[in-house]
């Protein structure tokens, strides 16, 4: 069975037909979702939509898309409710948390060092309670590497939409991280996703949506919505670049999202 290591199923893409888009992934084979917050506003709302249905989990975290409206207070908020969930077998990371340097207006001055203390801040969560995180990771490779050099306590996780170089992928694999791939390995134009797809062992690999974004190559105008039920054909895409049937692309994936998110397996099986 498939797990879909990324999806913002809390979106208001899916208020429309949120329950129908579950049962239809669950008809696809996606035996379990992970749903990242973003910010304080949507931590209840993850955590909520992951106990409404077999096989949800959830993380917690500000992305680094949305510090620039967070407080500082948020950092604490986010710590006390880490620290009160930790019973709950459903908070299975930190995140949606990193750096984003690909949008103009963040990558510089002090919106960056802003993002960088944020993530800074959270990385130190995460290494207080031993959870994994789910990077974000836009033209900031290094630096999301320089931090988790310096904070070696952080047990791992996943990056999603990964899309960096050959030695940066290395780097993240050696400090226990999976590539998250999805939509964007559809393409025929991503190379260099594609090369990571073939090239990084099967065992560092998971498979994400991140929907309702980065929908893949056959959903066109005007219906563009990604949904978790299209990881089935995502699989089949790392399985046809691999050159290995679904089932051993299924296989190790779950496998290793079971392996960095080890509190998904009690979720996994709900």
């Amino acid at each position: 069975m498939l797990i879909d290591t990324h999806c913002h199923l809390d979106a208001v893409e899916f208020d429309a037909d949120r329950q129908q888009v579950i049962r239809s992934a669950r008809e696809a084979g996606v035996q379990s979702i992970v749903i990242p917050a973003v910010e304080r506003a949507n931590f209840s709302v993850v955590r909520d939509l992951a106990h409404s249905f077999a096989g949800g989990a959830y993380a917690l975290g500000i992305h680094p898309m949305y510090v620039r409206g967070a407080a500082d207070s948020d950092l604490d908020l986010l710590r006390d409710l880490v620290r009160q969930s930790l019973g709950d077998p459903r908070l299975v990371a930190i995140g949606e948390i990193g750096l984003d340097f690909f949008v103009p207006d963040i990558s510089q001055g002090l919106e960056r060092e802003r993002q960088e203390r944020f993530y800074a801040a959270q990385l130190d969560i995460a290494a207080e309670f031993g959870l994994p995180v789910l990077l974000h990771v836009r033209r900031s490779q290094d630096v999301l590497l320089k931090y988790l050099r310096r904070k070696p306590g952080v047990p791992g996780g996943i990056a999603h939409a990964f899309n960096g170089s050959a030695q940066q992928a290395r780097a993240f694999v050696e400090r226990g991280f999976a590539l998250g791939l999805g939509g964007a390995m559809t393409y025929a134009r991503a190379l260099q996703i594609r090369r990571h797809a073939v090239d990084v062992d099967l065992d560092h690999l998971v498979l994400e949506t991140d929907a309702p974004d980065i929908p893949p190559a056959w959903l066109h105008e005007p219906e563009r919505r990604n949904a978790p039920h299209e990881l089935a054909r995502i699989a089949d895409v790392l399985g046809e670049l691999r050159g290995i049937p679904r089932e051993q692309v299924v296989r190790a994936t779950t496998g290793t999202a079971l392996r960095v998110l080890p509190r998904l397996q009690t979720s996994y099986i709900a």
